[in-house]
């Protein structure tokens, strides 16, 4: 069974640091590109970042380049979210996905987890 599950998320404070994990199981996980979005209360889904099935390309959107790093270990079936120097405006639940397609539009993907809070507040 086609399964994602993301961890790593909680509370923290402007300025600090989370890493959020996205564990895969029940498909062949190196033929799929996989991206992170995520969606405030009251916003359309927005995607942050993908990295492609061999780890070769990733992308990331303007709000979180050069905070957030994508990263993957194949051997592991799991894809990493790194994000520094969190901000308020970047609280909302974050949701790994997967797919044939590679990039930031959320219609390309067809495998999504169930999500997990981020929230950045002091």
């Amino acid at each position: 069974q086609f399964q994602l599950v993301e961890s790593g998320g909680g509370l923290v404070q402007p300025g600090g640091s989370l890493r959020l994990s996205c564990a895969a199981s029940g498909f062949t996980f190196d033929y799929y590109s996989i991206g992170w979005f995520r969606q405030a209360p009251g916003n359309e889904r927005e995607g942050v970042s993908c990295i492609s099935s061999s780890g070769g390309s990733t992308t990331y959107a303007d709000s979180v380049k050069g905070r957030f790093t994508i990263s993957r270990d194949n051997a592991k079936n799991t894809v990493y979210l790194q994000m520094n120097s969190l901000k308020p405006e970047d609280t909302a639940v974050y949701y790994c996905a997967a797919g044939a397609y590679y990039g930031l539009g959320a219609r390309g993907y067809d495998y999504w987890g169930q999500g997990i809070q981020v929230t950045v507040s002091s």
